[in-house]
């Protein structure tokens, strides 16, 4: 049995945070899957057994369940050493944390969803807005890695798999090519595939039930 367990779906960017942490640190994992398109993480009982939130991904460590992909970095970073920022990075590890939980990542998972995951095509207007919302994130995030290898400098630290939660998945999801628009991201987003350990979302999740993609 593993020590630590991930109760995820290959869909979840969140999710893929912390399954590419583990298996780039090395840690003894397991994904678990959830049958998230059936809709059980709206269940009341699977909310007061697994995530009070109804979200995933959830962490399981010897009985203890943790919820929050960003708590969860940082817990993990803690406790195993793994990846952890310096005592003089900790404001910035935190920053950029805050910034990719609340503009980044939110911004482009939003993006990604109404683009495909929706059962039906959403307004032209909303996605438009949401583009705006990823693109500006996403030029600040360009120009601060076009300094730097890393977000916080030389070294991967939690902040780095924060932020990659969403930019391996295939543009024809996201609706975005990072790799022609974004040359810096792109730039960062290959160095952390040139890990130990690195593989994209649905090869490193390949178990629940994801939201099916619409491809029109």
């Amino acid at each position: 049995m593993s020590h630590y367990k991930l109760y995820c779906i290959g869909a979840s960017g969140n999710a893929y945070k912390i399954a590419l942490y583990l298996n780039c640190a090395g840690l003894d994992w397991e994904p678990v899957g959830v049958e998230f398109a059936g809709g059980v993480t709206r269940e009341t009982n699977w909310r007061a057994d697994m995530n009070i939130m109804g979200e995933v991904p959830v962490l399981e460590v010897a009985g203890k369940r943790m919820s929050q992909s960003a708590a969860i970095l940082l817990w993990l970073a803690e406790t195993t050493g793994k990846f952890a920022p310096t005592q003089d990075e900790r404001f910035e590890a935190m920053r950029w944390l805050f910034f990719d939980n609340h503009k980044f990542t939110n911004n482009y998972a939003m993006h990604r969803f109404q683009n495909c995951l929706t059962p039906q095509p959403v307004d032209p207007a909303v996605l438009a807005f949401l583009r705006s919302r990823v693109e500006n994130t996403f030029a600040i995030a360009d120009k601060h890695l076009a300094e730097r290898p890393f977000v916080l400098g030389e070294t991967v630290t939690i902040v780095d798999f924060s932020m990659a939660g969403y930019v391996y998945y295939p543009a024809t999801e996201t609706g975005i090519d990072i790799a022609e628009e974004y040359p810096a991201i792109d730039a960062w987003r290959r160095r952390l595939a040139a890990l130990q350990g690195w593989k994209p979302p649905y090869d490193m999740m390949p178990v629940g039930t994801s939201p099916r993609v619409r491809t029109s």
